[in-house]
């Protein structure tokens, strides 16, 4: 028999957590000191601000494919983390986030710092708690981990008030039977077949690569279907880094702002073999797969048929799907279409420019870095990172795609390098994303973590400066940035080493100066006129360029 706040350190341990990212408050004081007893099992770092932890905690996820967790007391402490927990929930990211609440008898009464948490949360996230019963508190937290990393993974919140920390509970040593099932069924062997015989008798296949791809660890098992198949690999952001960037058989980022080449090449298929991705609108454009075949693979019955109607819905495992197809396919050579693909990529190469331009810097980043973590927060500069980085392991690059939220990034790299130690984890932003949390250059400093920051300095909100370009005619409304802010004294002042640089020689030699196991910061001052290209006109078809 031990108190709330202890069983729920034991559940954590048991549940394989080494790390969480928090911030305390009155709430959760009686959990907070739990922890302090119990440091040298499990590693609490507390981030400068609520959203800071549960970007940490999905970084940490993203990073580990292991479930993150958040801690925040009641009130604003809770509600800080929302847009975190709405982005895990749109990532497909396995998170627990544990809330403290006010003492169950003040529940209803408006209470100071009382909120209806779990209320605020229902829609983003797989599943929450309101525990009223402390009985029930190891079952429910031991569930949430279950929930959180099985099917599709997702955020699972369980709110606890105060007196059930301090409540007497018993920690079983076995989980109970839940009553949920996220087993994937039987799968339909005549499904496997057809798909296989598909991909046998078309002649321009093309694999669309998403996220779902990561979150099921079947990086390798795609690899192995492409080059059976001799299929290009075009990936969506969110399943950049599920195929190796440098294969010949990678197209790289598809979509509003893919590559002309990869996009031209599923506008022109005769097959999509869509693998856990599910045809957004930034993915895939406007809708339209007539005439064509589309074998649709994912682990969530729910994407059938919600933005594409697909000739085959296989649902399931998708590590075990692929296997079963790839058995059933022989070697083929598509010299002729990869040929044409090709010729669009050659063509499309000729017209870039030299500079001092974002293609460049990136470019040079990644040949600089060997195999990093690569974080970015949102903006221009992640769309020219997931265009041009070479990405070839399998979680390589954090970002926020479905919800797209500015100030991800430094949270995640903090929670990535926490996550893997021994990677190097490189934070690449924009000066207006990056101002969104640069309190958490507070947590670099105070834990001195070894995160590389890249700032791509326009001095505007640079993507949505694109669209006033494209779209309302130049009048730039509201997104040109007139403060003095200085990058490297700010770095200075949190004591990290910081410096600006304006050319690709002086980014070379800055690089080589950082030292590895210390913190930087990196500022690359960029023309505000630099466009992401190319660029799909929202609502067009994947091949319909603004321009290219």
């Amino acid at each position: 028999m031990k108190n709330g706040a202890n069983a729920i350190i034991d559940v954590l341990i048991e549940m394989g957590v080494d790390t969480v990212f928090g911030y305390p408050g009155g709430a959760v004081v009686p959990l907070y000191d739990a922890l302090y007893s119990r440091k040298d099992e499990i590693r609490h770092i507390r981030t400068s601000h609520e959203q800071g932890a549960s970007f940490a905690a999905d970084g940490y996820a993203r990073a580990t494919g292991n479930v993150g967790v958040c801690i925040a007391t009641s009130g604003p402490g809770a509600t800080n983390l929302i847009t975190g927990i709405a982005g895990a929930y749109m990532d497909s990211v396995p998170m627990v986030i544990i809330t403290g609440q006010v003492a169950s008898p003040l529940l209803g009464k408006d209470s100071f710092q009382e909120i209806d948490i779990a209320g605020m949360t229902f829609p983003i996230t797989k599943h929450n708690y309101v525990i009223s019963d402390a009985k029930k508190l190891v079952q429910s937290l031991r569930e949430a981990f279950l929930i959180a990393r099985t099917g599709r993974p997702g955020p699972v919140l369980i709110d606890i008030p105060r007196d059930i920390f301090l409540s007497d509970v018993e920690c079983e040593c076995k989980m109970q039977s839940c009553g949920l099932n996220y087993e994937s069924g039987r799968l339909d062997e005549g499904d496997i077949e057809s798909a296989a015989d598909m991909i046998k008798n078309a002649n321009r296949p093309v694999i669309y690569a998403g996220g779902g791809v990561l979150r099921g660890k079947a990086a390798p098992e795609l690899l192995r279907l492409a080059e059976k198949g001799s299929i290009p690999v075009a990936n969506t952001l969110m399943g950049i880094s599920s195929f190796p960037g440098s294969h010949d058989l990678s197209l790289g980022l598809s979509g509003m702002h893919g590559h002309v080449h990869a996009n031209r090449a599923l506008a022109e298929s005769d097959l999509v073999i869509a693998i856990g991705a599910r045809f957004s609108d930034r993915g895939l454009g406007k809708q339209d797969t007539s005439g064509k075949n589309v074998i649709h693979i994912d682990i969530d019955d729910t994407e059938m048929g919600k933005n594409v109607e697909s000739s085959i819905f296989i649902r399931g495992d998708i590590k075990k799907i692929i296997s079963m197809i790839t058995e059933k396919i022989t070697l083929c050579e598509k010299g002729q279409w990869l040929e044409e693909i090709s010729c669009w990529s050659r063509k499309a190469a000729h017209t870039e420019r030299g500079g001092f331009t974002p293609k460049l810097i990136i470019e040079k980043l990644s040949s600089l870095y060997d195999d990093p973590i690569v974080a970015t927060d949102v903006g221009q500069h992640q769309l020219w990172t997931a265009q041009n980085w070479k990405f070839d392991s399998p979680g390589s690059l954090l970002t926020s795609g479905g919800l797209g939220a500015m100030g991800y990034g430094l949270g995640a790299a903090i929670g990535a390098k926490f996550a893997r130690p021994d990677k190097k984890v490189i934070l690449i932003t924009g000066d207006a994303s990056f101002k969104m949390n640069m309190n958490e250059l507070a947590t670099v400093s105070a834990y001195k973590i070894p995160v590389h920051i890249v700032i791509l300095n326009n001095r505007a909100l640079g993507m949505v400066r694109q669209l006033q370009t494209v779209f309302t005619e130049s009048r730039y409304s509201e997104v040109d940035v007139f403060d003095e802010l200085d990058f490297v004294s700010l770095g200075k002042a949190f004591n990290i080493d910081s410096r600006r640089v304006r050319s690709i020689e002086e980014l070379e030699q800055a690089v080589a100066e950082l030292q590895a196991d210390k913190s930087a910061i990196i500022e690359c001052v960029i023309d505000k006129e630099e466009l992401v290209t190319p660029m799909v006109r929202p609502g067009a078809g994947i091949g319909e360029f603004v321009f290219e």
